[in-house]
This record gives C-alpha cells, structure tokens and sequence, in this order.
C-alpha cells in the first residue's frame, strides 16, 4: 500500500558522482535534501576507470572544487598516484590526473553524505515520477513509499533501464552487477520526456599476481604532488606505480576472427557508443592500418589486488577475451577477475534543457551526468554541482546559476549539451573551448571562486585565504614589473645557455620573463630579492606575462561574445513565424529554444544571415514595445 513518507525541498535520483554533488550542494545552500540510491554500497562508484581528472578533466574538477564542490578534496585524500598530463605542451592543456583508491573513495563520499546537515541518504529505487496536484513532485519507490519534493534532479548514471553485454549473453543490469534502474524509464517516457539509447563499456580487471611486470614500461607519479583542491595545503604522497603495454598483431588477428560474435557488430547493441573511448575491437575495425594500441595497467586500491586495464573496454565473448588479454606482453598468464562487459542505458537529450539544467517543459525537474548524455565522472560531477545549486535557489526565490563558455568549461560543457546536443555520449576536451588560454587549470579559483562565494559554497576561512593569494599575486606582479637586472657575466652566462640574446643595459625582470626560452626557475640566481611565496603563485604570475597579449585578444573576444548574449529571446518565441529563417534555423531554434542571441549562434544550422534576421527581429520587437509605453 502507498504511503507519504516524507517531503523535502529537492530530491535527487542516483548518489553516483553527479547525484554527490547535487545533493552536497542543494543541502550545504541550506534546503531539506533527499539523496536516493539503488544500493548504499554504490555511493560514489567509480565502475570503469579508478581515476579522477585527465586531458580538459582536470579543468572540470578543479573548477568544481573552486565553485565549493567535493571532488576534488575527495580525490586528494584518495589517490594513489598523481602525474600533471601534457607537461610538455603549452599552460592551457596542463590537467591533473589522479590513480585513487576506489573503495576508499566511494566510502569517503558516503560518509560524507551521510554526515551533511540537511541531507538524508536513502537505499530506494524511484519507480515512477509525477507532478501531484499541489505542483510538487511526487516520487514512488518500489517499496510504495511516496515523497513530495519541490524539485527533483535526475542523475540516474547508467542505471536507467541498464543492460549489460558479454558476448551472446545479455541481461537487465546496473554497472558492475548492480540492479538496474527498470521502471523509470517507462515514467519519463510517459510524462512526454525525449530519453535515447547509448552505450558504454568498461574493461576487465586482472590479478596482480598474475601480471609478469619485467619488462613494461613503468609510469611514476610526479614529485611534489600537486592537489586538486584549493583546500589541500599538505598534499600526500605517490604510492604506486602505473604500467605500460601493447596490442599486437596476434591481439588483432583474435579480435578480428571473433568480430561477429561481439554485441556491437552484429548488431545486438541499438544504443550508440563513445567516439572518443572505443572499445578495443573498435579501435581495431576503425583504425586498421595501426599496427599496436597502448593501454594502462592500473591499480584500482591499496586493499585490492585488482588491477584496472585502461584502454580495453570491451563487449566481446569472455573466452575471447581472455585469449586476446593473453596475447599482451605482460598479460600472458593473467587471471581475469572481472570480465570487461558493455552497458547500454536510457538518457535524455539534453537540448530539452536550459542552461540552468532545469528542463524546459517540466517546471523544478532537473539533469545531470551521464542521464544529459555526458560520459565520464568529471563531467557528471560538474553538472551535478550545478544542478543541485540551482534546485536550491529556485526552491529559495533566488536568481539561477549559469556558467557562460567564457567563464568556465563547465559553462563550455553545459552550453555545448543544452545548445548543440549530442549523438553520441559526451567528453569534455580542451579543443572544445575557444578560451583555452583563459580557461586553466591554474586559474580556477581566481575565476569562479568569487561565484562560490556569492552563492554561499565558500567558507570564511577559504575566502580569507583565496583573497591572501590574490593579493600576493598582484604584488608578484607590480614586483617583476619594477624590478631591474642589471647586466652582468651572471645574467648574460643564463641568457647563453638558454639560447637567448644577452643584454649590455638594465632590464626588467617582467622583459626577462617574456622570453620563451627563459623562467623563474632559470632566473633564480639573479633574482635575489623574490619573496618566499607558493610556486603555484609563481606559475599563474609568469603564465599570465608569457601570454599577456594572447590573454587580452581572448578577453576581447568574450566581451563581444558576451554583448550578444545580453540580447534575451523570449521563451515563447515562435521561429517558424519569423519571415527570413530558413527551415532548418526555424526548426532547430523552435527545438533548442535558445535563451539569447548568443547562444542561438552556436546552434548547428543557424547560420550568420539567420542571426542576422534575429538580431533585426529583436530590434523590431524593441522599438514596437517602446511605441506602446
């Protein structure tokens, strides 16, 4: 028999890492928070790869931990190995990775949960979801108790209507042998909700035992760590190593005898998989003329002799896969503990969306994570952050949150789903953002954690010390500007080797640093009167010198990007009436709705001309308003 067991002011679906966020959030901003999971036990689950950050991910959890979110303190506390990734290229690519312990993890952000003010954490699947008839939402679990929630926001993950597939063999299931979410799906499609098939996988996992490590190639953690969170001021220390190997010939040889018999091409899977982390027979029909694949063998905990094979998803036969793991140098004799399996799920398609995640049509419903079409635990993390943060301020009568691309890649990420869509599941990668070199890693905190504050994620005692850093940089910076080195044997012996032009007056240290081919660190010998201050200080300081007038062209950039988006459209706005779109323009803006002209200009088939057209239609509307006041 249904009964009302309890109403709260947001309710969130799923407790993976965007529901964590969703729910730290919208409870930390002071609402009665519901966070409801299938199984406690999955809190925070990493079911494919144990690590957090990586190539533009790292961006992501640096701009959620500066916004006032958990990832990124989580991972500082559990990681295992930490390397800075693209090192070699320019400052906008740099992005954190982190090998964590995923059991550890998982119980750190239960805890978590379970130990936040305002938030209750509940083992129940929601069944079905309705507006009841005060205008709130009433969720139905399976165990027929019923809660009223103000706002409800869906971060289903891959539970939604999930299917696992080995092989020929094929059965309802959650990631790594969870139930699935299988009545929901049912519920969405019926309140007139567009939800779409994808797919994802994830590889085996091996005894370590079984792995013969002489002879790969060794991969280090770096030394000092850097942290993720701006809250971390003692970060620990690297306590594994990574392993490196490669397909061959006879890996591809089985793949291609046994192609038939996986899921994907003979055709079992309908849901569409991830262009950019294919399966490895993919990777094999795709790229045929490529000779060897890479992957990673990773440790997936310290209390754990389960090791993670990064690069191998697969959905093919079991025995299938244990002949072509066995082909793999170091991988001869390896035990397979888990089997690596595909999952295809139900998701929505975001463009059904605004920008603050709430959908258009269903008034205090919200998305985020891989139920947008997103892929990977950073992206869902970001979404979920900013999901929960503007449940709560439309529970509080407060202005909506929202990220613009030039802000954040988050802002990128949201934009890029709710605008443009996707066929397939989304990765947040650093070419998607035409801001890179504002959009750093290193920069996070000086560009949302003012946001963070104002919205009330920020603590007095971390303000103080991002105001602290902020001051310490404009002094470094009014320093180099001022400071002059005099010529000398010292000076002109660093600018020789560096390959440099020597110098016969004075120069500024600013000057100095402008060089490409110099740094603070080369420049330490002659700078006698740096202060003793955080090298991370240092970094963002001589970055912002080296890329002064490429970072001004950028600013530029977005100031008129940004007067574009000052032009609001209104919602009820009918396209298919403005004289001079064109059909395809009409119809995209009618599905997409999009909020300004800016964003309007990012629509795939909206062409220049179309904004043009928009552009004198708004002006029109103006001019026909003021007429009548």
């Amino acid at each position: 028999m249904k009964f009302l067991a309890d109403e709260f002011d947001v309710a969130v679906i799923g407790a993976g890492h965007a529901g964590i966020e969703a729910g730290l959030a919208a409870a930390r901003l002071g609402c009665k928070t519901a966070v409801f999971t299938i199984n406690l036990d999955a809190v925070g689950n990493c079911p494919c790869n144990p690590s957090i950050g990586g190539t533009a991910k790292g961006h992501l959890v640096r701009e959620i931990d500066a916004l006032g979110g958990e990832m990124g303190k989580a991972a500082d506390e559990c990681f295992l190995q930490s390397r800075m990734l693209n090192r070699g290229k320019g400052p906008a690519v740099h992005s954190l990775r982190a090998q964590i312990d995923r059991r550890k993890y998982s119980d750190r952000m239960k805890h978590t949960l379970e130990q936040q003010e305002n938030l209750q954490l509940r083992q129940a699947e929601i069944t079905e979801l309705e507006k009841a008839d005060n205008g709130k939402w009433l969720l139905t679990t399976r165990l027929e108790a019923q809660y009223l929630a103000k706002t409800v926001i869906l971060a289903t993950g891959t539970y939604l209507g999930g299917k696992i597939y080995v092989g020929d063999v094929s059965y309802e299931s959650g990631p790594d042998g969870m139930f699935p979410s299988k009545y929901l799906p049912e519920s969405l499609e019926k309140m007139g909700m567009m939800i779409r098939r994808f797919k994802t996988g994830t590889p085996a996992r091996v005894l370590k035992s079984s792995i013969h490590f002489d002879g790969l190639e060794e991969q280090s953690g770096d030394d000092p760590v850097v942290p993720f969170s701006y809250d971390t001021e003692t970060p620990g220390k690297n306590q594994v190593k990574c392993y490196v190997s490669w397909t061959n010939e006879n890996t591809k040889k089985i793949i291609l005898d046994n192609i038939h018999r996986s899921p994907m091409y003979s055709g079992k899977i309908e849901g569409i998989g991830p262009r950019y982390c294919p399966s490895i027979e993919d990777k094999i029909v795709r790229f045929s003329n490529k000779e060897r694949h890479q992957l990673f063998i990773e440790p997936c905990g310290m209390n754990t002799e389960e090791m993670y094979l990064q690069g191998m998803s697969s959905s093919l036969p079991e025995d299938v896969q244990i002949q072509f793991y066995h082909s793999i140098k170091g991988l001869e004799n390896c035990i397979v503990m888990r089997p690596a399996y595909a999952i295809e799920y139900f998701c929505a398609d975001p463009v059904q969306m605004n920008r603050t995640l709430e959908f258009r049509d269903f008034d205090g419903l919200y998305g985020a994570g891989q139920f947008n079409g997103s892929s990977g635990y950073e992206e869902a993390a970001a979404q979920g952050l900013v999901a929960g943060i503007n449940a709560a301020r439309k529970v509080q009568n407060l202005e909506p949150l929202i990220l613009d691309r030039a802000s954040s890649y988050i802002g990128t990420l949201i934009d890029d789903l709710v605008t443009k869509g996707c066929n397939d599941p989304y990765r947040m990668m650093t070419s998607r953002s035409e801001y890179r070199l504002i959009l750093r890693q290193d920069n996070a905190d000086t560009r949302l954690t003012p946001i963070g504050r104002k919205i009330g994620l920020i603590s007095d005692s971390r303000w103080e010390r991002f105001n602290n850093k902020q001051l310490l940089i404009k002094k470094e910076t009014e320093r180099v500007r001022k400071t002059v080195i005099l010529p000398g044997e010292e000076l002109n012996r660093i600018l020789r080797e560096n390959n440099t032009s020597e110098v016969t007056t004075g120069i500024r240290l600013i000057d100095l640093l402008k060089r490409p081919e110099l740094s603070y660190s080369k420049l330490k010998n002659i700078d006698t009167d740096r202060p003793d201050i955080d090298a991370n200080i240092l970094e963002q300081v001589e970055i912002e010198i080296k890329y002064e007038g490429y970072i001004k062209r950028q600013l530029s950039i977005v100031e008129q990007v940004r007067k574009l988006e000052k032009n609001i459209l209104p919602s009820d706005l009918d396209y298919a009436k403005i004289e001079g779109l064109r059909l395809e323009a009409r119809e995209k803006l009618n599905k997409v709705r999009p909020e300004n002209i800016g964003q309007a200009s990012r629509i795939s088939g909206v062409s220049p001309a179309d904004i043009s057209v928009l552009v004198i239609y708004l002006s029109t509307l103006k001019n026909k308003k003021s007429e009548v006041q």
